[in-house]
């Protein structure tokens, strides 16, 4: 069975071939023949299957760290607002144990906004960054796999096509020698038998020129086999290292994000302490203290 120049078993003549990987659904089982594309007008290659998916992985990998630098962006601008508001002057003339919780409570904006920068600093550094270097040259390995891979590809077409072509020549051979044999034995041509030696050294030489075809022909559909082999594989661990890749960095991202929330909560700890400790009848007291004019109570006119 041939399709787009290469052989297969044909399923009514020959057992299932066994899996190269059984145990796992592998790139190096699946994606042998040729299969049409979205519109059904074209065909594409498995090969070419597989490196679509390889950039496609490629490209989301692009658009997370895009994402993750939209996220450090807003983490520097709420670290900025938070700094800019911790810095207003509203009810700064609180006074007394009220006015310490609400000193402390404006302090802790100051040092949320420091954490928030942290935050956004080692997300640059520790998921943004990797993200974006990772395989830097990917898409240029990627083109030189697919051209050898093509190439190979032309190559096997190029030979399918010279074997169909001493296929057709060794029957046309095979037909000039039958026919000056039939028409020496019933005498209608004066065909000697050095033609007919002849015809015959043409017949041999067009089936040795076939086998010749078909050799090349297996030799490079047999380097193609062997380089789809290494090379899907091969696409296959770039994959699965790409895959572990993003998912050690969104890990990273969570891990700065819970220590982010837990760093926020000890900013407003002492805040919650201040103001267990806000007590109106001390800070009466301590108000009455400043500022009071006298203890001497005024009383009624006498006449």
């Amino acid at each position: 069975l041939q399709i787009n120049c290469v052989t297969f078993p044909h399923p009514d003549g020959m057992p299932e071939q066994q899996l190269l990987k059984p145990s796992e659904w592998s790139y190096c089982d699946y994606f042998w023949a040729d299969k049409k594309d979205s519109q059904g007008n074209n065909t594409v290659s498995g090969f070419e299957i597989l490196l679509q998916k390889q950039l496609k992985g490629k490209q989301m990998q692009k658009e997370m760290a895009e994402f993750v630098r939209e996220r450090i962006k807003i983490e520097e601008e709420y670290a900025k607002n938070l700094s800019k508001l911790s810095q207003n002057s509203l009810a700064a003339q609180e006074e007394g144990t009220l006015g310490e919780a609400w000193a402390q409570l404006k302090k802790s904006l100051a040092d949320e906004a420091e954490v928030h920068l942290k935050f956004s600093s080692k997300l640059q550094s520790e998921v943004e960054k990797p993200l974006l270097n990772f395989r830097e040259n990917f898409k240029k390995d990627m083109k030189k796999c697919d051209h050898h891979i093509a190439d190979l590809r032309k190559q096997l077409a190029s030979r399918y096509a010279a074997v169909e072509k001493a296929r057709k020549a060794l029957t046309e051979r095979q037909k000039d020698l039958e026919m000056k044999t039939q028409q020496l034995e019933v005498k209608l041509s004066n065909k000697t038998e050095e033609e007919i030696k002849k015809a015959r050294r043409k017949s041999t030489q067009a089936g040795d020129d076939l086998m010749r075809c078909v050799d090349l022909y297996n030799q490079a559909q047999s380097k193609w086999f062997e380089e789809m082999v290494t090379t899907t594989l091969e696409l296959e661990r770039l994959e699965v290292e790409r895959v572990e890749m993003i998912r050690q960095h969104l890990c990273q991202y969570t891990q700065l994000r819970h220590e982010t929330d837990m760093f926020n909560q000890s900013t407003v700890e002492l805040v919650d302490q201040l103001l267990r400790k806000v007590d109106p009848a001390k800070d009466r007291e301590l108000w009455v203290k400043e500022h009071k004019t006298g203890d001497i109570r005024p009383v009624d006119m006498e006449i």
